[in-house]
Parts: C-alpha cells; sequence; structure tokens
C-alpha cells in the first residue's frame, strides 16, 4: 500500500513543479486528441461506443489537467507532498488503457467499412 511522503520545503524546489505539470498537461493533451479522433471515428462510423469511449477519455483529460494543477502546488508549497495521489496512477493507467484500446478499435471500426 502506498502511503504519502511529504516533507518540510527546504529551499527553492527548481523546476520540478513545472515539470509536473507540465508531464499532467501533455498527458491529458495526449488523451484529449485520442478522444477526438475516437469520437471523430464513432461519428463516422456509426458506432455510438466509440464516441463514449472517446467521451471518457475527454473526461479523463480534464481529470489529468486538475490534478497537473494539483500536483504543482503540492511542489511548490511550504511542504512537500513527494507521493502522487494513489487514484491518480491508477487512473492515469486506466485511461491509457481505454485510450489504447478505443484507438485499435478504431482502426478496425474504420477499416471494415
Amino acid at each position: 500500500m502506498m502511503r504519502v511522503h511529504a516533507v518540510a520545503a527546504t529551499g527553492d524546489p527548481g523546476l520540478q513543479p513545472e515539470r509536473t505539470a507540465l508531464s499532467w498537461s501533455r498527458t491529458a493533451l495526449a488523451l484529449a486528441v485520442n478522444a477526438l479522433l475516437s469520437m471523430r471515428a464513432g461519428l463516422v462510423a456509426g458506432e455510438p461506443w466509440l464516441v463514449a469511449v472517446g467521451a471518457v477519455l475527454f473526461a479523463s483529460s480534464g481529470v489529468a489537467v486538475a490534478i497537473g494543477t494539483v500536483r504543482r502546488r503540492q511542489l511548490s508549497g511550504d511542504r512537500l507532498v513527494i507521493t502522487p495521489p494513489r487514484g491518480a496512477l491508477v487512473g492515469v493507467a486506466v485511461a491509457t488503457l481505454v485510450a489504447s484500446a478505443g484507438g485499435v478499435a478504431s482502426v478496425f471500426v474504420g477499416g471494415a467499412s
């Protein structure tokens, strides 16, 4: 079980908060692009489940942006929270799997029509 590890900030955190926020922003952007591709494939092929996958991925990208904002604040405050939220890591893993499955499925659906 992952426990939250927090330490007192002892000085300038450097660029770590910005790098962490940018990493979450890249993840959110990748999820949003996959969401749009999945929604397009679903609308073109008439597959509503692909549109639903795209909607889930789009919501996931919004959550990734929110987590990135929270992590940036956690890493730039007086008390550094080193461990990211466990649910966030599991959520990103699940969203990545859904994005991958949606991408593969959209290729097969597009090829069938």
